[in-house]
């Protein structure tokens, strides 16, 4: 192996690095998604990048994809156990967002989309 880190917290942004990933493995913290409800979660992520990212987080174990044999095909995402084992991380991102746009903004609702994550 010639892969050498500085510091270990860069082997933790290649795997999650990047404007996408995380907000995809938030949403997958409450359940399977499909790629339709992802993408309608998300409105600012073009397709190709979520299946790029979706297909980078299953590289890489963080998330495993589930084909259902039915016609037509539907396919599911969700957290490995792997995975899951990135939640503390998530909600810390999440808690120090949270207040940090209230530093910045004073009221979050001011900012913030309403959804399911923001609750």
């Amino acid at each position: 192996m010639d892969k050498k880190y500085n510091i270990s917290v860069e082997a933790t942004l290649e795997v999650i690095g990047g404007k996408w990933k995380c907000v995809i493995l938030c949403h997958l913290t409450h359940g399977k998604k499909r790629t339709s409800e992802l993408k309608r979660l998300m409105p600012a992520i073009t397709q190709k990048m979520l299946t790029q990212q979706l297909r980078e987080l299953e590289d890489d174990g963080i998330v495993n994809r589930i084909v259902y044999n039915e016609v037509p095909p539907r396919v599911e995402y969700e957290l490995s156990a792997y995975g899951w084992s990135l939640k503390s991380i998530l909600d810390a991102l999440c808690n120090w967002g949270e207040q940090h746009i209230v530093k910045e903004y004073g009221d979050k609702y001011a900012v913030l989309e309403d959804n399911v994550l923001n609750r």
